[in-house]
């Protein structure tokens, strides 16, 4: 398997959906701006989404993979079928409930979770009703995350990456079709989360027919495996759902601060979901499958230099992107976002934010690394642990921060708490004596360093001023920002080219040959 094919492949589909992503963001921003609506919406959306990552994307395809590779490669595809039918029903019967307790429960998770609202009668009872809409995603994306995860193990990973896109394509035709035929536009917002779902696991169902695994209904819950994924899942779950309760305890302190500033988190971190999201998803999307199936064949030298790898790839690509973010704010928020009800004001709000989540871009991406490499080893204490400590440290700072910096120091402090969790990822995981670095991380990283310092001066005079990214019609605003894009990507690049990077040989590089 050529690993770069691999990462790009699953990377352009990723961001065929991310850019998708942004039109969607731009229509939401020019209807609803950064007001009430907009906030009860996105704490609306936020908690289906947070469960999400705890039940599937999170604990369970950490849990499921690793014993899912093992399988396939040590059993007959009879008993990987049964395995399958065995889990997946169990899943959906944990999910239908979950929805129930949901859907009645509305008023009080909204309670919990955003506090502030409730001095708000109308904003608080909008955010109720959006829940109840949104709550049944988590029934149909968590399904579509077990079939990804079903996909990815039988190495087809670009169905996966494509799926999202079928949310956004959802959110788009709502927003501009539908908002009309409801007496409060948000509601259509709300309604496209819940098709948005069907539509994702609809597309998924023809490719698992592809590969003989479409789940049936089997409450014969007696299988090793299927004990041994929710033995895994326990710390898995306590592991996930620390990182979720950061999220949600961000959400509480924001919903404290002025009117839009949930909206200015939310619209600075799709910006930094851009990146996060083609790198990190395509990232671990292959590494998990992929380093569970070397450690299964025994084969510890394989599993290290895929690390490695992954790390390179991860830190050559990231670093410039947190750099852009952090310098490009302005041209990117007024290209993507200064329409309609999005004021100057909202743009300056959003930009502080995107700048303290940028210092975390990195820390994210190596996270999506670093933690697959412990879970291929079915070894979830390990970042359960970190990830307790880095929610500690995370709510220190919010406390230091948010009374000075507001919502940027909740972003600064999400930021900030990434690198601390990829720093001790990175630390646990050198200890593992399955895992060595490369002798030429020095040479590496310093021709990285000089690259960036070089990408650095040539943005400081091309970014221009506030002003000018105001004035510019969206023609104007576009086409600055792809020439400052493409010239800034073209100096890092050619200065690593000339220090004596490889990248025909890096990105050449195979599974086999490792």
């Amino acid at each position: 398997m050529n690993l770069f094919k691999t990462f790009f492949g699953i990377g352009g589909m990723t961001t065929i959906s991310r850019i998708l992503g942004f039109i969607r963001d731009t229509v939401i921003a020019r209807i609803f701006g950064a007001g009430l609506a907009s906030d009860a919406f996105f704490v609306a959306f936020k908690i289906p989404n947070l469960l999400r990552r705890i039940s599937a994307e999170g604990a369970f395809t950490q849990a499921f993979v690793p014993i899912l590779t093992e399988y396939k490669t040590q059993n007959s595809s009879l008993e990987v079928r049964a395995f399958v039918n065995k889990i997946s029903t169990l899943l959906g019967l944990f999910l239908v409930l979950i929805t129930i307790l949901g859907i009645f429960g509305a008023p009080w998770i909204i309670y919990i979770t955003a506090p502030g609202f409730v001095s708000n009668p109308e904003k608080y009872n909008l955010t109720v009703d959006l829940l109840k809409i949104t709550f049944p995603y988590i029934f149909f994306i968590s399904l579509v995350s077990m079939a990804g995860g079903i996909l990815n193990t039988f190495g087809k990973f670009i169905v996966p990456a494509f799926t999202p896109v079928w949310l956004n394509i959802s959110f788009i035709i709502g927003a501009l079709y539908f908002a009309e035929f409801f007496s409060e536009p948000a509601y259509v917002l709300a309604w496209s989360v819940f098709f948005g779902g069907i539509f994702q696991l609809i597309f998924q169902i023809p490719f698992l027919k592809q590969i003989g695994c479409i789940p049936k209904l089997d409450f014969n819950f007696k299988d090793a495996g299927v004990w041994r994924v929710l033995k895994l899942m326990g710390p898995s779950i306590l592991g996930v759902s620390v990182a979720q309760i950061s999220l949600l305890i961000n959400t509480i302190f924001a919903s404290f601060l002025s009117v839009g500033s949930i909206s200015w988190l939310y619209y600075a971190d799709r910006l930094l979901e851009f990146p996060a999201g083609i790198l990190g998803v395509a990232l671990s999307t292959m590494l998990l499958p992929s380093l569970s199936k070397s450690l299964s064949n025994k084969n510890k030298s394989e599993y290290s230099e895929l690390i490695n790898w992954a790390l390179k790839l991860g830190i050559l690509l990231a670093a410039p992107a947190a750099v852009g973010l952090a310098m490009l704010g302005v041209p990117l928020i007024t290209t993507l976002f200064f329409y309609g009800a999005f004021t100057e004001y909202d743009i300056l709000m959003t930009q502080t934010a995107l700048l303290a989540y940028s210092i975390g871009l990195v820390g994210l991406i190596l996270i999506k690394i670093l933690a697959p490499a412990f879970y291929a080893q079915q070894n979830i204490k390990t970042p359960v642990k970190i990830a307790i400590f880095t929610l500690f440290c995370t709510q220190v700072m919010n406390l230091l921060f948010v009374g000075y910096l507001k919502h940027a120091g909740l972003a600064l402090a999400i930021g900030l708490a990434a690198c601390i969790n990829a720093g001790l990822l990175f630390y646990y995981l050198r200890k593992e004596k399955v895992f060595k670095l490369n002798h030429d991380w020095g040479r590496f990283l310093f021709k990285i360093l000089i690259s960036l310092s070089l990408m650095v001066i040539s943005l400081f005079f091309l970014r221009g001023t506030f002003e000018e990214w105001v004035d510019y019609s969206f023609l104007e605003r576009l086409g600055n920002l792809i020439f400052i894009i493409l010239i800034s990507g073209i100096i890092y690049f050619t200065s690593l080219r000339l220090l004596g990077f490889d990248f025909n040989g890096f990105f050449k590089k195979t599974l086999n040959s490792l």
